[in-house]
């Protein structure tokens, strides 16, 4: 679902979109917002594209990992806010304790995908819901996309 919000000092467009807590529903969101970025301009392997992807992945599959509840969906929301930051939100179904990025292991085997997200992102963090957590990170795009 798009939803443009508009106000004197900034346009919001919002895209949000329930997924199964599965990976496949994983799988579907980062597929999902990079085609909703090519329709706001900013093309697959672009920057802000390849970035969002990355940060999509890493979230939704957390949100499948560790915030999954059987027969409960995540939630993925990409917010472009003019004129130059995109926000990634992935909403699971379970609250908990805050995820953090876990110190360097070169060893493990897991565990990395919250340190990509920190590189990748210009800020990130967790809002707290009545049941649920939201996971978010904020990426710079460098101003308006080309016209399409």
């Amino acid at each position: 679902m798009n939803q443009q919000i508009s106000t004197p000092a900034t346009t919001l467009t919002v895209f949000r979109q329930l997924l199964s807590a599965t990976p496949r529903g994983a799988r579907l969101a980062r597929r999902l917002a990079v085609y909703q970025l090519d329709a706001w301009g900013y093309p697959h392997g672009s920057d802000v594209s390849e970035a969002a992807a990355h940060i999509v992945a890493e979230l939704a599959a957390n949100a499948v990992t560790h915030g999954r509840v059987p027969g409960r969906d995540f939630e993925l929301r990409l917010i472009r806010r003019e004129p130059d930051t995109l926000r990634v939100e992935v909403a699971d179904a379970r609250g908990g304790p805050e995820p953090r990025a876990k110190p360097l292991d070169p060893q493990a085997e897991s565990g990395h995908g919250l340190r990509l997200v920190e590189a990748l992102a210009t800020r990130w963090g967790v809002a707290e819901r009545a049941v649920s957590k939201t996971v978010w990170a904020e990426v710079r795009t460098g101003g308006r996309p080309p016209a399409t």
